[in-house]
């Protein structure tokens, strides 16, 4: 997202977290897993910013980071576990059939501990894992954990950060954009490689001898 959009939003942040203290950075870090675009990196920055003057604790701001990203994304899980219904009976519309949902239930199956683990330290990623998790119908149960196990040293890191810079968590927060744009770069060539990749494995099924 460009500078343009994500200014107001951190400055809300801002200004809720100095109005709200804890409340503030739980609320806006379940709106952020929740898939609504606060950067993480603006409020835990803040918020340790905060605790260098003295008006919130690490302890604090990590655990109300911690929970909010939990909640925030168990109700993006449930979005997407519920959207799954309308992905089937919208199939037309959105190219998903049964065949495609049960393959990605197979993919998560087998990957989906280590992908929603990781994904939680992985700027742009991390507020969207949750809708293909719950798609996928991974057990809640699990989900909840490694999305607990996987917040805590993204928020950890960014909170401790926050407070040792000081006044400068702002420039920094600036700086970290190159890391989501280096994430966004990559996405996109991950996509294209399995795009080119399933077309060719596609024409070469065509061209193959019948039996």
């Amino acid at each position: 997202m460009t500078a343009d959009v994500l200014e107001p939003l951190v400055r809300l942040a801002t200004h809720v977290i100095n109005s709200t203290g804890l409340g503030g950075v739980f609320a806006l870090m379940v709106a952020e897993s929740a898939c609504i675009p606060i950067p993480s990196e603006g409020i835990m920055l803040f918020a340790g910013f905060s605790v260098s003057q003295g008006n919130l604790t690490l302890v604090g701001i990590i655990v109300a980071g911690v929970l909010g990203n939990v909640v925030g994304s168990l109700i993006a899980w449930g979005v997407g576990y519920a959207g799954r219904i309308e992905l089937l009976e919208q199939g037309r519309i959105f190219h998903v059939n049964r065949a495609q949902l049960a393959r990605a239930d197979r993919w998560f199956e087998r990957h989906g501990d280590a992908t929603v683990f990781f994904s939680r330290m992985v700027p742009i990623v991390r507020t969207f894992i949750s809708l293909p998790a719950g798609a996928a119908r991974m057990p809640v149960g699990r989900f909840t954990v490694l999305t607990a196990a996987g917040s805590i040293p993204w928020v950890v890191m960014l909170a401790i950060v926050g407070r040792e810079v000081g006044d400068r968590w702002s420039a920094w927060r600036s700086n970290l954009h190159y890391l989501d744009y280096a994430i966004l770069a990559l996405i996109v060539v991950g996509v294209a490689y399995l795009l080119i990749r399933r077309r060719r494995a596609s024409r070469a099924l065509e061209s193959s001898p019948q039996a």
